[in-house]
């Protein structure tokens, strides 16, 4: 991490997660959102990746570390230790490609076998909305959303459009739950670590923007 990291006072570290099938933009959202770059060539993800990213939310300065998985059923034998500790998740699906949208479900399913906490924030973002053979809408997208209690955008990692907004709706709705990320004055907060559980639910919402 730069020397500028040093000079500011961070708050917490926030383990995020993004998931979702092969090829809808997993790994070219996290590009755009931690380094603000596109790349067209952009290389399919083999096993994890991960990239930290400081953000500011409300005069709070949060440390995320962001963990981005192969949606390849061959590297199902990393997911336990993936969803382990995660405080917030991105499910990701292309808005051109019915068939990611429908795997949502089993991606949810398989987010409350091994998350930890059972009160993880989740957001779901419908990618690649500058293409123009869109299969899905927005209104399926946000029921969905309703449906399951998740927060809902649409972005385009090519555009940029709701990227930003879809980690700062995230990490804002994690902030509000304490339990998630408040330790104990004598611990810190690892990424190896279960964070403290908190029998609170979150308030449930969706984001209609």
């Amino acid at each position: 991490m730069s020397g500028v990291e040093d000079e500011v006072n961070v708050l917490t570290t926030l383990k995020i997660l993004i998931i979702g099938d092969c090829g809808v933009g997993k790994s070219s959202l996290l590009l755009r959102f931690s380094e603000d770059k596109f790349d067209i060539n952009q290389e399919v993800t083999m096993g994890l990746d991960f990239k930290h990213k400081l953000i500011s939310i409300d005069d709070n300065v949060v440390r995320l570390a962001i963990w981005d998985t192969a949606g390849n059923e061959r590297f199902r034998a990393l997911t336990p230790n993936f969803y382990r500790g995660a405080q917030g998740v991105i499910l990701v699906y292309d808005v051109t490609e019915r068939s990611s949208f429908m795997k949502l479900e089993w991606w949810l399913n398989e987010l409350e076998t091994f998350a930890t906490n059972d009160d993880i924030v989740k957001i779901v973002v419908g990618n690649k909305i500058d293409k123009e053979n869109r299969k899905v809408t927005r209104d399926e997208g946000l029921q969905f959303a309703k449906r399951h209690a998740t927060l809902f955008i649409e972005s385009s990692a090519q555009t940029r459009e709701g990227v930003q907004y879809a980690f700062e709706e995230l990490v804002q709705k994690i902030l509000q739950t304490p339990g998630l990320w408040q330790t104990k004055p004598t611990q810190s907060l690892q990424l190896s670590d279960d964070p403290v559980s908190s029998k609170q639910s979150w308030c449930n919402g969706w984001c209609g923007n």
